[in-house]
């Protein structure tokens, strides 16, 4: 893979309306959250919409609290591996909301967002874990202050909140891929 102004070349571009210009252009964190549309069901087009700003709140019940959220991510991991990337990794996604690292609050100004379409409690697969070991490695070449341990679940910027990426994901085996040549 590779980075061209913050886009991932070989990937599928779906682009978000929702995002503005990194406040200091710093990239130094990476936050793993989860996602599913509606809950626990995958490859449904509605989290491509919700990104888009254009779900239909009409599809399923669950939708209804949707309506208007203004959210994004830089990359989305499907089950069976394909990346999609949303916002350029260069700009400010709307992923991580109230939330706070290192004494450092508003985590969308430094941090790369990357969902993984699953639950927090629902094993994630081998192509998830594959892409975003190959995902992640790519931007630290492109992001020098970034490495494994600035990689944080959105659990742990939003405690109380959030619970993403959940117990199914397995830290170690994610960390110990992030090996370079």
């Amino acid at each position: 893979m590779t980075l061209h102004k913050g886009w991932i070349r070989e990937c599928r571009q779906c682009v978000s309306p929702h995002f503005n210009a990194r406040p200091d252009d710093e990239v130094s964190l990476l936050v793993i959250h989860n996602i599913s549309l509606p809950a626990g069901q995958f490859g449904l087009p509605y989290i491509d919409q919700l990104f888009q700003g254009c779900l239909d709140i009409q599809a399923d019940e669950s939708f209804c609290d949707l309506q208007g959220l203004e959210v994004s991510a830089h990359f989305l991991v499907r089950r069976d591996g394909e990346l999609v990337q949303y916002v350029s990794c260069d700009d400010r996604a709307w992923h991580a909301g109230v939330s706070s690292f290192a004494g450092r609050t508003g985590c969308n100004d430094f941090a790369i967002g990357i969902e993984l379409e699953g639950t927090d409690s629902l094993a994630y697969t081998d192509e998830q874990y594959e892409r975003l070991s190959q995902l992640t490695l790519v931007l630290f070449d492109a992001y020098p202050m970034l490495n494994r341990n600035l990689i944080v679940g959105h659990c742990d910027i939003a405690p109380g909140r959030k619970t993403d990426p959940g117990e199914s994901f397995d830290w170690h085996r994610y960390r110990a891929s992030l090996v370079t040549g």
